[in-house]
Protein backbone atom coordinates (compact mmCIF):
# COMPACT_ATOMS: atom_id res chain seq x y z
CA UNK A 1 0.00 0.00 0.00
CA UNK A 2 1.80 3.76 -0.94
CA UNK A 3 1.76 6.31 1.40
CA UNK A 4 -0.51 9.43 0.49
CA UNK A 5 0.24 13.45 0.95
CA UNK A 6 -1.43 16.34 0.40
CA UNK A 7 -0.42 19.94 1.30
CA UNK A 8 -1.61 23.44 0.96
CA UNK A 9 0.17 26.07 1.95
CA UNK A 10 2.14 29.21 0.58
CA UNK A 11 5.55 29.26 -0.31
CA UNK A 12 7.90 31.84 -0.93
CA UNK A 13 11.46 32.12 -2.75
CA UNK A 14 14.10 34.44 -2.21
CA UNK A 15 17.54 34.67 -3.66
CA UNK A 16 20.62 34.69 -1.65
CA UNK A 17 24.17 35.49 -1.52
CA UNK A 18 26.22 33.78 0.65
CA UNK A 19 27.02 36.91 3.17
CA UNK A 20 23.40 37.25 3.38
CA UNK A 21 22.64 33.37 4.23
CA UNK A 22 24.80 33.71 7.07
CA UNK A 23 23.54 36.61 8.65
CA UNK A 24 19.57 35.78 8.27
CA UNK A 25 20.31 32.10 9.71
CA UNK A 26 21.94 34.24 12.69
CA UNK A 27 19.08 36.31 12.55
CA UNK A 28 15.99 33.74 13.23
CA UNK A 29 18.33 30.61 14.61
CA UNK A 30 16.46 30.63 17.94
CA UNK A 31 12.89 30.42 15.83
CA UNK A 32 13.87 27.35 14.08
CA UNK A 33 15.31 24.18 14.28
CA UNK A 34 16.87 21.36 11.51
CA UNK A 35 14.51 19.14 10.33
CA UNK A 36 15.31 15.09 11.61
CA UNK A 37 17.67 14.75 8.51
CA UNK A 38 18.93 18.79 8.38
CA UNK A 39 20.92 18.28 4.89
CA UNK A 40 20.33 15.92 1.81
CA UNK A 41 20.16 15.84 -1.76
CA UNK A 42 16.82 15.80 -3.58
CA UNK A 43 16.61 14.61 -7.18
CA UNK A 44 13.68 15.13 -9.23
CA UNK A 45 12.16 14.35 -12.76
CA UNK A 46 10.19 17.10 -14.42
CA UNK A 47 7.62 15.70 -16.94
CA UNK A 48 6.15 17.02 -19.76
CA UNK A 49 4.62 16.68 -23.45
CA UNK A 50 7.02 16.63 -26.79
CA UNK A 51 6.37 20.32 -27.22
CA UNK A 52 7.07 21.41 -23.77
CA UNK A 53 3.24 22.74 -22.89
CA UNK A 54 3.50 22.30 -19.25
CA UNK A 55 6.71 24.57 -18.61
CA UNK A 56 5.96 27.61 -21.68
CA UNK A 57 2.71 27.50 -20.05
CA UNK A 58 3.71 28.05 -16.43
CA UNK A 59 6.50 30.91 -17.44
CA UNK A 60 3.76 32.84 -18.75
CA UNK A 61 2.77 33.23 -15.11
CA UNK A 62 -1.21 32.42 -15.70
CA UNK A 63 -3.66 32.61 -12.51
CA UNK A 64 -3.45 28.59 -12.41
CA UNK A 65 -0.30 26.63 -13.28
CA UNK A 66 0.32 22.67 -12.76
CA UNK A 67 3.02 20.09 -13.43
CA UNK A 68 4.23 16.61 -12.31
CA UNK A 69 7.73 15.48 -11.26
CA UNK A 70 9.12 12.14 -9.86
CA UNK A 71 11.03 12.85 -6.69
CA UNK A 72 13.69 10.99 -4.86
CA UNK A 73 16.18 11.70 -2.06
CA UNK A 74 19.17 10.71 -4.34
CA UNK A 75 20.02 8.33 -6.51
CA UNK A 76 17.78 5.38 -6.17
CA UNK A 77 17.57 1.78 -7.78
CA UNK A 78 14.22 0.10 -8.85
CA UNK A 79 13.09 -1.01 -5.12
CA UNK A 80 13.64 2.24 -3.90
CA UNK A 81 10.51 4.41 -2.75
CA UNK A 82 10.61 7.97 -4.77
CA UNK A 83 7.16 10.34 -4.84
CA UNK A 84 5.39 10.49 -7.98
CA UNK A 85 3.95 14.49 -7.29
CA UNK A 86 1.16 16.79 -8.49
CA UNK A 87 1.89 20.26 -8.18
CA UNK A 88 -0.68 22.96 -8.81
CA UNK A 89 -0.63 26.80 -7.60
CA UNK A 90 -3.91 28.92 -7.66
CA UNK A 91 -4.42 32.44 -6.60
CA UNK A 92 -0.75 32.56 -4.71
CA UNK A 93 -1.60 29.34 -3.42
CA UNK A 94 0.38 25.59 -3.92
CA UNK A 95 -1.35 22.28 -3.43
CA UNK A 96 0.85 19.16 -3.87
CA UNK A 97 -0.18 15.80 -3.87
CA UNK A 98 1.67 12.82 -4.18
CA UNK A 99 1.90 8.94 -3.82
CA UNK A 100 4.95 7.24 -2.71
CA UNK A 101 6.03 4.02 -4.36
CA UNK A 102 9.15 2.06 -5.77
CA UNK A 103 10.86 3.54 -8.45
CA UNK A 104 10.45 0.70 -10.88
CA UNK A 105 6.79 0.73 -10.31
CA UNK A 106 6.43 4.12 -11.02
CA UNK A 107 8.24 4.66 -14.19
CA UNK A 108 5.94 1.55 -15.26
CA UNK A 109 2.94 3.35 -14.02
CA UNK A 110 3.70 7.06 -16.02
CA UNK A 111 4.50 4.64 -19.23
CA UNK A 112 0.65 3.53 -18.28
CA UNK A 113 1.67 0.01 -17.97
CA UNK A 114 0.69 -0.29 -14.32
CA UNK A 115 -2.20 0.84 -12.66
CA UNK A 116 -3.15 2.18 -9.07
CA UNK A 117 -5.93 3.19 -7.00
CA UNK A 118 -6.67 5.89 -4.64
CA UNK A 119 -8.02 9.30 -4.77
CA UNK A 120 -4.33 10.95 -5.69
CA UNK A 121 -3.95 8.19 -7.93
CA UNK A 122 -6.90 9.10 -10.21
CA UNK A 123 -5.68 12.71 -10.38
CA UNK A 124 -2.34 11.39 -11.47
CA UNK A 125 -4.58 9.33 -14.12
CA UNK A 126 -6.48 12.40 -15.27
CA UNK A 127 -3.45 14.54 -15.47
CA UNK A 128 -1.59 11.88 -17.88
CA UNK A 129 -4.71 11.61 -19.74
CA UNK A 130 -5.04 15.24 -20.35
CA UNK A 131 -1.03 16.04 -21.63
CA UNK A 132 -1.06 13.64 -24.26
CA UNK A 133 2.65 11.55 -25.03
CA UNK A 134 4.23 13.01 -21.28
CA UNK A 135 7.27 11.93 -20.37
CA UNK A 136 10.47 12.77 -18.82
CA UNK A 137 11.68 15.99 -19.63
CA UNK A 138 14.33 17.15 -17.39
CA UNK A 139 16.45 16.18 -14.48
CA UNK A 140 17.30 18.76 -11.61
CA UNK A 141 18.85 18.27 -8.32
CA UNK A 142 20.26 20.20 -5.61
CA UNK A 143 21.44 20.11 -2.10
CA UNK A 144 18.87 21.22 0.70
CA UNK A 145 19.48 22.56 4.57
CA UNK A 146 16.28 22.54 5.49
CA UNK A 147 14.33 23.63 8.74
CA UNK A 148 11.06 24.29 10.45
CA UNK A 149 9.59 26.50 13.11
CA UNK A 150 10.45 25.47 16.92
CA UNK A 151 6.43 26.54 17.77
CA UNK A 152 5.05 26.04 14.31
CA UNK A 153 5.89 22.91 12.61
CA UNK A 154 3.73 23.67 9.54
CA UNK A 155 6.48 26.60 8.95
CA UNK A 156 9.47 25.59 6.38
CA UNK A 157 12.22 27.23 5.67
CA UNK A 158 14.68 25.59 3.02
CA UNK A 159 18.16 26.74 1.43
CA UNK A 160 18.69 25.16 -1.98
CA UNK A 161 22.47 25.22 -3.65
CA UNK A 162 24.17 24.10 -6.06
CA UNK A 163 21.10 23.52 -8.68
CA UNK A 164 22.37 20.92 -11.48
CA UNK A 165 19.83 20.23 -14.43
CA UNK A 166 20.48 18.30 -17.25
CA UNK A 167 18.18 17.15 -20.10
CA UNK A 168 19.93 13.76 -21.39
CA UNK A 169 20.23 10.67 -19.44
CA UNK A 170 16.76 12.01 -17.38
CA UNK A 171 16.74 9.18 -14.40
CA UNK A 172 16.71 9.67 -10.75
CA UNK A 173 18.87 6.06 -11.01
CA UNK A 174 21.97 7.75 -12.49
CA UNK A 175 24.31 9.88 -10.62
CA UNK A 176 23.88 13.72 -10.09
CA UNK A 177 25.93 16.20 -12.59
CA UNK A 178 24.23 18.60 -15.28
CA UNK A 179 24.58 22.29 -15.72
CA UNK A 180 24.89 24.71 -13.19
CA UNK A 181 21.81 27.01 -12.88
CA UNK A 182 22.99 29.43 -10.17
CA UNK A 183 26.15 31.87 -10.22
CA UNK A 184 28.91 30.97 -7.31
CA UNK A 185 27.34 31.81 -3.90
CA UNK A 186 24.28 31.83 -4.55
CA UNK A 187 21.68 30.04 -2.77
CA UNK A 188 17.92 29.89 -3.16
CA UNK A 189 15.86 30.25 0.13
CA UNK A 190 12.01 29.12 0.09
CA UNK A 191 9.87 30.27 2.57
CA UNK A 192 6.68 27.35 3.60
CA UNK A 193 3.66 27.97 6.02
CA UNK A 194 0.10 27.46 6.18
CA UNK A 195 -0.37 30.80 7.50
CA UNK A 196 0.80 34.46 7.52
CA UNK A 197 4.51 34.65 7.78
CA UNK A 198 5.38 35.34 11.33
CA UNK A 199 6.46 39.01 11.90
CA UNK A 200 10.19 37.41 13.33
CA UNK A 201 10.71 36.08 10.14
CA UNK A 202 9.43 39.48 8.11
CA UNK A 203 11.74 41.52 10.35
CA UNK A 204 14.73 39.47 9.78
CA UNK A 205 14.40 39.14 5.86
CA UNK A 206 13.96 42.74 5.65
CA UNK A 207 17.13 43.60 7.84
CA UNK A 208 19.19 41.61 5.62
CA UNK A 209 17.76 43.14 2.39
CA UNK A 210 16.10 39.75 1.23
CA UNK A 211 13.34 40.37 -0.77
CA UNK A 212 10.39 38.16 -2.83
CA UNK A 213 12.05 36.77 -6.16
CA UNK A 214 9.37 34.61 -9.16
CA UNK A 215 12.00 31.27 -9.16
CA UNK A 216 11.07 28.46 -10.82
CA UNK A 217 14.05 25.88 -11.45
CA UNK A 218 11.99 24.13 -13.77
CA UNK A 219 11.42 27.44 -15.60
CA UNK A 220 15.14 28.86 -15.35
CA UNK A 221 16.50 25.86 -16.36
CA UNK A 222 14.49 25.48 -19.45
CA UNK A 223 15.28 29.34 -20.39
CA UNK A 224 18.86 28.75 -19.57
CA UNK A 225 18.54 25.65 -22.23
CA UNK A 226 16.82 27.97 -25.12
CA UNK A 227 19.43 30.36 -24.79
CA UNK A 228 22.64 27.75 -24.54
Amino acid sequence: MASTYTFKRKEVKYMLTAEQKRSFLDDIKDYLQPDAFPTYTICNVYMDTPDNRLIRTSIDKPFYKEKMRIRSYGVVSDEDKVFIELKKKFDGIVYKRRVKIPHGEAIGYIKGEASRRGQIEYEIDYFLNHYESISPAMFIAYDREAFHGREDHDLRVTFDENILWRTENVSLSSEVYGNNLLEKGQCLLEIKCADAMPLWLARALSRNKIYKNSFSKYGKAYMQKMYQ
